[in-house]
């Protein structure tokens, strides 16, 4: 075998050469790559740690936020039960009210009729006391204290005219018109 002529070594080392430096030069450009890579990757995993430590704040910012309006919600529901109670008292004063307004009505229209019976007391208290006799019962006195259901010995001798209960419970009162205080 005979060797190669020196201008295919001269060429062959050329080419050598050439292909060393291009590998050279992919190392090269392959560092940088990997650099740029774990630049890239070292940045996503930062933000990754950031962007799991804002949605971890942002979760319990919720929670925070959700507490808040739940204790608000409880608040609020507190303050409807008062509220409902305080209408049921006012709605139970207006009944009060209006039947003590309806009492009021019966006793101005019953009015003209106390009036009188309190005319008619002052007028017995300015007569003097005289004793009861026996009424002929075709006299109209008479006739008068049958219309009125009246019993003259049920007239008291007492200037006051106070009644006792014995008396009350003889005149058979309707408590809804008499002896109701407004």
């Amino acid at each position: 075998m005979a060797a190669p002529p020196a201008v295919q070594i001269r060429e062959a080392n050329a080419h050598l050469a050439a292909l060393h430096g291009r590998v050279a030069e992919l190392e090269r450009r392959l560092g940088a790559a990997e650099r740029t890579v774990r630049g890239q990757a070292e940045s996503l995993i930062r933000k990754d740690g950031e962007l799991r430590a804002a949605l971890r704040e942002l979760g319990a910012a919720k929670d925070r936020e959700i507490t808040a309006l739940q204790q608000k919600l409880l608040s609020s529901e507190e303050t409807i039960q008062k509220l409902l109670n305080v209408i049921q008292k006012k709605d139970d004063l207006i009944v009060q009210l209006k039947h003590r307004s309806h009492l009021l009505t019966k006793i101005c229209r019953n009015r003209p009729i106390l009036d009188s019976l309190l005319s008619y007391m002052a007028e017995g208290e300015q007569l003097s006391t005289f004793p009861v006799t026996q009424s002929d019962s075709s006299s109209p006195v008479h006739d008068e204290f049958q219309e009125s259901n009246c019993i003259t010995n049920q007239i008291s001798k007492n200037k006051d005219f106070s009644l006792s209960e014995d008396d009350l419970e003889d005149q058979e009162l309707d408590t809804s018109q008499v002896g109701t205080t407004v």
